[in-house]
């Protein structure tokens, strides 16, 4: 456990100059991915190291969210993808269920180690990026690997579950992370895991056929609601399977916003400021609904390998390139590239 004044000095470091954090930026840019000229950027692209799949395993972890096995991953599996797949650069992070299985002490030390694994790992890569791992729910010691992660790393965001032990990303205990994430202006990319008690809903489905669609709605609309989103300005919100659910249900959430005061902001005009990828089946029916709910300027993609197999990632890239100009988004690969740029600093 962090005591008070490794916390506090870590809140300090969240408060630092622009100026400094600027040049912290530069320092450390080397762990960003390098792309090349027209190649597509994968923003949703996962690692699983032997030692966190031990981990997974000894705490019991089998099934992660109800999947029959944990997918086979290496660094050079993970290129061979990239190359067969036309994917210039990725960012890597871990996937549902995160680091935290149950006791704090261990999930602050397997996110070092995970965090520790992804800047070794991209320090000789050019082509990988990686979003760092944090062990919510205890907010203190993700504070403190957040600010390590990002000001020493060089991670190129942090990754964190659409809930954590029930804890949603509205929740104002999360205040101290957030303060740190917005000081950095840093790219927080929010994957989907179980909702509590999903097995009593999922009746024995895997939580990403549906759970994981709703949960991601769920703490974006708590983010929106709760004006979370406009507390803290700077932080780059990155969604997963564009935005699951959540384009459908945006006009309801805000009729419902109106008529009974759940805040101020327009929930269609905050979603506008988030960033969602293509992940997933976005075609032929998802793409249109999330294009007129946010256009295309906040669009990235995502392969979501290793957990969608590389026959999945083809399908999926064949599928884009035959419709997403028919859900209205022509030259889906040059817009989310920029995008990812964008997004990334590249």
């Amino acid at each position: 456990m962090i005591d008070r004044r490794t916390l506090l000095g870590a809140l300090g470091a969240a408060s630092i100059s622009g100026a400094a954090l600027s040049a912290m930026t530069s320092a450390s840019a080397s762990a960003s991915p390098t792309p090349g000229i027209g190649g597509v950027i994968d923003v949703h692209s996962h690692m699983v190291p032997d030692f966190y799949l031990r981990e997974a395993l000894a705490s019991g972890i089998a099934f992660p969210d109800g999947m029959p096995k944990w997918p086979s991953w290496s660094v050079r599996e993970h290129l061979q993808m990239m190359d067969g797949c036309g994917i210039d650069s990725a960012i890597l992070s871990v996937s549902s269920p995160g680091v935290h299985f149950g006791d704090d002490g261990k999930a602050a030390d397997l996110a070092r180690r995970v965090n520790d694994f992804g800047a070794g790992v991209v320090e000789g890569q050019s082509r990988l990026g990686f979003f760092a791992s944090l062990p919510l729910p205890n907010v203190v010691d993700a504070t403190v690997e957040a600010i390590r992660a990002l000001d020493q790393l060089g991670a190129d965001g942090v990754t964190v579950m659409s809930n954590a032990g029930g804890m949603y990303l509205g929740n104002a205990l999360l205040t101290p992370l957030l303060a740190a994430l917005d000081a950095r202006s840093a790219v927080v990319f929010v994957h989907p895991t179980s909702p509590p008690n999903s097995a009593a809903v999922a009746l024995g489905r895997p939580a990403p056929m549906i759970e994981f669609l709703f949960d991601t709605a769920r703490t974006v609309v708590d983010l929106i609601l709760l004006g979370v989103v406009d507390r803290f300005p700077n932080i780059r919100w990155v969604f997963t399977h564009g935005g699951g659910v959540l384009p459908l249900l945006a006009d309801r959430v805000d009729f419902f916003r109106t008529q009974v005061g759940l805040g101020t902001p327009t929930t269609p005009d905050v979603l506008q400021r988030l960033w969602f990828d293509l992940a997933g089946t976005p075609v032929p029916r998802q793409l249109p609904a999330l294009l007129s709910t946010v256009g295309p300027d906040r669009l990235v993609y995502g392969s979501d390998y290793c957990f969608t197999p590389i026959t999945g990632v083809q399908e999926q890239l064949r599928s884009l390139d035959a419709g997403a100009a028919n859900g209205g988004l022509a030259n889906w690969r040059a817009t989310t590239s920029d995008n990812a740029r964008r997004l990334l600093n590249l």
